[in-house]
């Protein structure tokens, strides 16, 4: 029943004290229901899950299973969609703003020092640990015109009643944060912040009973719902002395997202460990692990991976979405030529398709791509990956494991027998792996893989480094493709930018004559964070082996002749593709030149 100044319902008489709770309730995320007076006129009176269906945030399905397992074991309904995964804490709260009248914290009303909060609250007629178990802040507005308060549960009766006995005369304003916000408050105001107790590494039990905690568990689960709300393919958990930091890769590049108290990290990195199937026992060595888990309205696979550092281990998760839209060529940013050239690659009936480029460029998605496309009845299709990134329907998917000795290549000589038109190869890291692809190019089948080189001619000498014979490599290896990701321009903020004369000669050559020039460049908005871009876009070097290719290849040429012979056939660079594309007003110069690296833009 929060709301703002003296709009309070008071639910027991003045000058009753008001009781303790049972227990601290630590719930970021309230019910709206009975609203407050202050609250919004458009949805007032309306049912939080009712909103949240037409929106779109929820399904009906989602609110369905949150109020079964509200019947069965309580809480506010906000909060146990939070917990089910079925939307984000950050998704949730403008809702609830809006609802209730809460203003959401702004960042020039966050009080920097806990002494700000235990100096108002120890000067109230109540001790500060009891404000402290119920999870309820509140300092002096920076602006002087009252009070500002935070709790757990705004609508507690027992926390406003307090409150107008607490602050009497004194106007008071709540603000709606985060939990994540609202704890680091409360560690403020209960002189937290310092190392973790060294007694919690040893105490096994201790680290699982701390994992198995509600305000644990929604934070973990709200830190991965924040994550796929913006679009991040991973997330970094590193610990400090004092701190630690959670920071996630959005578009390629990482920003912070949240500094929490060192004192919180065992219990964070326990629950990490915990459900994706890691030793919690375990500190000294790196381990791996795996989940699936509903984050956010969505299915996704979870990767993690811990690895000891100097203050912790450091934890980095990476999130797999089971449906992904752009699992489909025409999606990836290829141009009309290219993508015909692909597919024409795609539809040979043997031969090896290579994919290069380094961790991160977007070649396990070109190479679901091209499955999806050749997904049909008539074809037997097998891959070998280590990890199985996304499940293709239709297609046999083997999950290699070194741990046991199902290596790539044993794998390989296993599906042989299986009698498959086309094999996936997760990557070629060997040279066994590497000769068991060519031998199965040889023999009929067309073979898909990825190899880890800066561009498509590199491809060659790499296999003849790991062993591969040339004439081998010229004779199996049908085309490779390069490729890198670059970040797409906001829609909503670009604005026009020119082109250096110099860039501009570059692309005049390949274009079409009396299509116009888009050069655009960021700006910032809400919508993309402030980065000025939002999604990424590929960039592609297609090389095709042709007989004069095949020739170079046998002959050992070194790498400039082949990039010189490519040109002469009419392929086009890394950097060129992404500089037509930065013309076309898809993303800007300056990403093109960071992500392909060589030159500067004084250059």
């Amino acid at each position: 029943m929060g709301g703002c100044g003296g709009e309070v319902p008071q639910p027991h008489a003045s000058g009753t004290a008001p009781r303790p709770l049972d227990r601290p309730r630590m719930n970021p995320s309230i019910e709206t229901h009975p609203l407050p007076a202050s609250a919004a006129a458009g949805i007032a009176g309306r049912r939080l899950g009712e909103i949240l269906v037409e929106r779109r945030l929820v399904s009906g399905n989602d609110v369905g299973k949150a109020l079964a397992f509200q019947e069965q074991y309580g809480g506010r309904i906000g909060s146990v969609l939070v917990r089910l995964g079925a939307l984000s804490e950050e998704s949730l709260l403008p809702v609830l703003s809006e609802q209730l009248g809460i203003p959401l914290i702004h960042a020039s009303e966050w009080p920097m020092e806990g002494d700000a909060i235990r100096s108002l609250l120890s000067a109230s007629p109540f001790a500060l640990g009891w404000w402290l178990d119920n999870g309820v802040v509140a300092w002096e507005s920076p602006a002087g015109d009252g009070i500002l308060v935070a709790a757990a549960d705004p609508l507690e009766p027992v926390v406003n009643e307090a409150l107008l006995r607490a602050f009497p005369g004194r106007p008071w304003q709540w603000r709606l944060l985060q939990s994540q916000e609202l704890a680091r408050l409360l560690e403020l105001a209960n002189a937290g912040g310092g190392g973790s107790d060294p007694s919690w590494d040893d105490d096994v039990n201790h680290l699982r009973e701390l994992a198995e905690e509600a305000p644990v568990i929604e934070l973990v689960n709200n830190m991965l719902a924040q994550a796929m709300d913006l679009r991040a393919s991973d997330v970094h958990i590193e610990p400090e002395e004092a701190q630690f930091h959670v920071r996630m890769r959005i578009d390629g590049i990482l920003h912070s997202r949240m500094t929490l108290p060192a004192s919180r990290y065992p219990a964070v990195a326990s629950r990490v460990k915990l459900i994706s199937g890691m030793d919690i026992a375990e500190r000294r060595l790196p381990q791996d692990g795996r989940l699936s888990i509903r984050v956010s309205g969505k299915e996704v696979d979870i990767r993690a991976s811990a690895v000891p550092a100097v203050h912790g281990e450091s934890i980095v998760m990476r999130l797999l979405p089971k449906e992904r839209e752009d699992l489909n060529l025409e999606r990836l940013g290829f141009s009309p030529q290219d993508l015909k050239l692909f597919r024409a690659w795609a539809r040979e009936p043997h031969g090896v398709i290579l994919v290069t480029g380094p961790t991160g460029s977007g070649k396990s998605t070109t190479l679901y791509g091209t499955l999806e496309e050749l997904n049909q009845a008539d074809r037997k299709i097998i891959t070998v990956e280590d990890p199985v990134e996304y499940e293709v329907k239709g297609v046999t998917q083997i999950q290699c494991n070194a741990e046991i000795g199902y290596t790539f290549a044993r794998a390989l000589r296993a599906i042989l027998r299986q009698d498959p038109d086309v094999i996936m190869i997760g990557e070629i890291r060997d040279l066994e792996t590497a000769a068991i692809a060519v031998q199965s190019a040889l023999t009929g089948h067309l073979v898909l893989s990825t190899l880890h080189t800066n561009d498509a001619v590199s491809a060659f000498t790499r296999l003849t480094d790991m062993g591969v014979e040339p004439f081998l490599v010229a004779t199996s290896v049908r085309a490779v493709q390069a490729q890198r990701l670059v970040r797409k321009l906001c829609t909503r903020c670009s604005e026009p930018a020119e082109a250096p004369p110099a860039i501009e000669a570059l692309v005049a050559g390949m274009v079409e004559d009396g299509v116009p020039a888009d050069w655009r460049q960021p700006r910032g908005c809400a919508s993309c964070q402030g980065s000025g871009y939002r999604g990424r876009v590929g960039i592609y070097e297609l090389v095709d082996v042709t007989p004069a290719m095949q020739e170079l290849i046998v002959a050992r040429a070194p790498a400039e002749r082949m990039r010189a012979l490519a040109d002469a056939q009419g392929g086009r660079g890394l950097r060129e593709d992404g500089l037509l594309k930065a013309r076309a007003g898809l993303t800007s110069i300056d990403e093109v030149v960071r992500v392909t690296g060589g030159i500067s833009l004084d250059e």
